[in-house]
């Protein structure tokens, strides 16, 4: 079952770089939206045969590759893969929908979309550390040259950070799987807790700090986020789609997976600090967001404070906490590729992003007015409206860490108000007022003030569409990705030795209560 999650894409893209002859840019993205519609579809199988109710790892798959080395071929899915591997399906066919005029090198582009898309399908799923690994590393080269390639004027600069952020990400996490190994003496790189039994706590926490700056650079999270500004500002509208929707979620799904799964104990040590970390981080995000004036750049800067969310939830590793960090990725994922395709039709019809530039987009007539309708739902979802999928992923990430954390909890609480700051800021600028594009220096003598932009095909908003679509139903009928995830989440808060050591650390504050939502 699971494998074929992996077969889909690669053997596309394999069928996409080996097809003989010169297709035309049309037909090879009939192709690539064919092979991503049967990984959707099959993502849809799995979960029909997936049972929440349980919080193992199901539909597992095991077979011998390179024993010596500890590398083998292990699969499995659980409540915290399955909501990603559905939003990697999901949003991956966004990307390709909205994909148009790819005139240069288009079999690349897609084959290289779908190689992308296998991997992180083979990292969610991966029940070996150094398989995650292998797969981790595999979704780097393919985004790099889909910035450097099809980017902006500035692509080569962005790329080229990118590639050093995240190279060095994925060197200290190999050297944590192996620093593992080493100090553990076996070659197994199976999910399994180290104990203080096993790993004296100096060891894990310096195992522990090596993962948590290589899962955090590729979340990313303050200070090391200055690679993704200029990544999304400089990559094409769908390649941010991808980037923001999936594959940020690598390195939150790696905080939980790994460095909270693997290092329980040595977690809890650390807890306080993340927390305050997350704080920061949150804050940071959300006060850079009010300086931006390009629109790529503010929603660029808004992921940063909103991913220092799951590393509160994580940090009180309460079951309401870690259920409230998955819907979070899952609604920052929609929220985000919702806000990177309208900013995408704003920028095509309008030839810039400067919020100092833009004025009454929403005019019915002659502007932007089903674009501005969606614009004005996204960020009010980003900005934790009720109704929508942002405000119960930060209720549920403030209920469950409230009580470990007060302080860290009411200073996220605060970065969230000032979500509605930046993108009110955004959505007053840009979209209300008078219709016109006009440049600060001399806008009577120089400015476009009467503005007839061209119309958007429905064809352009459908894939926004469903996205908001989404959102307000996640945001509505919280209870299927509740049920979903419940049952692993509550499991991994209640790691005995997470629970242990949370309570010798702080007592009973931390309100560790059995059970999920109720």
């Amino acid at each position: 079952m699971l494998s074929i999650l992996l077969l889909i894409p690669f053997a596309g893209a394999l069928a996409l770089v080996l097809w003989p002859g010169q297709l035309p840019p049309g037909r090879l993205r009939v192709i690539a939206l064919v092979v991503l519609g049967l990984q959707l579809a099959w993502s849809l199988i799995v979960l029909a045969r997936f049972d929440p109710s349980s919080s193992a790892m199901q539909l597992q798959e095991a077979l011998p590759w390179v024993s010596g080395l500890g590398l083998e071929y292990r699969l499995g899915v659980d409540g915290l893969s399955m909501p990603l591997v559905l939003i990697n399906g999901a949003l991956t066919l966004v990307s390709a929908i909205c994909t148009r005029d790819i005139s240069q090198r288009p079999r690349l582009y897609f084959a290289l979309l779908l190689v992308i898309s296998g991997a992180v399908n083979g990292a969610f799923l991966a029940e070996n550390l150094l398989l995650f690994f292998l797969f981790y590393e595999l979704e780097l080269i393919p985004l790099w040259a889909l910035i450097s390639i099809w980017g902006g004027a500035n692509r080569a600069y962005a790329a080229t950070k990118f590639l050093i952020f995240t190279a060095v990400s994925g060197m200290l996490i190999l050297g944590a799987f192996l620093g593992l190994a080493l100090a553990t003496g076996t070659v197994d790189f199976s999910l399994t807790p180290v104990s203080s039994e096993q790993l004296a706590m100096g060891s894990q926490l310096l195992l522990l700090g090596a993962l948590l700056i290589g899962f955090g650079i590729k979340v990313p999270l303050f200070p090391f986020h200055n690679w993704l500004p200029d990544a999304h500002t400089q990559a094409s509208t769908p390649v941010s789609v991808l980037l923001a929707g999936v594959l940020l979620k690598l390195g939150t799904y790696g905080l939980l997976r790994f460095c909270l799964g693997l290092f329980p104990e040595a977690w809890a040590q650390l807890a306080p600090g993340l927390a305050i970390w997350a704080a920061v981080s949150v804050l940071f995000g959300s006060l850079a967001a009010i300086a931006q004036k390009d629109m790529k750049r503010m929603v660029a800067y808004s992921s940063v404070g909103h991913m220092g969310y799951i590393l509160l939830a994580a940090a009180a590793a309460t079951p309401v906490a870690i259920l409230g960090a998955v819907f979070q990725m899952v609604s920052h994922g929609l929220i985000s590729a919702l806000l990177f395709l309208l900013v995408g039709i704003v920028y095509r019809k309008t030839g810039t992003r400067d919020l100092t530039v833009l004025h009454g987009l929403l005019n019915p007539e002659r502007g932007l007015p089903f674009t501005g309708t969606l614009m004005i739902l996204g960020v009010m979802a980003s900005a934790g409206m009720p109704g929508m999928a942002g405000f119960i992923s930060e209720f549920m990430v403030f209920r469950g860490s409230i009580s470990a954390y007060p302080l860290a909890t009411l200073l996220s609480m605060l970065g969230s108000g000032l979500t509605a700051v930046y993108f009110l800021l955004l959505v007053n600028r840009a979209f209300f007022g008078r219709l016109a594009i006009t440049p600060a220096t001399d806008p009577v003598a120089h400015g476009r003030l009467d503005v007839q932009l061209a119309p958007v095909a429905p064809r352009e908003t459908i894939p926004a569409t469903g996205l908001a679509m989404a959102v307000v139903a996640i945001g509505l009928l919280p209870a299927g990705l509740g049920r979903l995830s419940e049952s692993t989440c509550t499991a991994i808060a209640q790691l005995p030795a997470l629970v242990s050591a949370l309570q010798l650390a702080s007592g009973p504050l931390l309100g560790l209560q059995a059970g999920g939502l109720g």
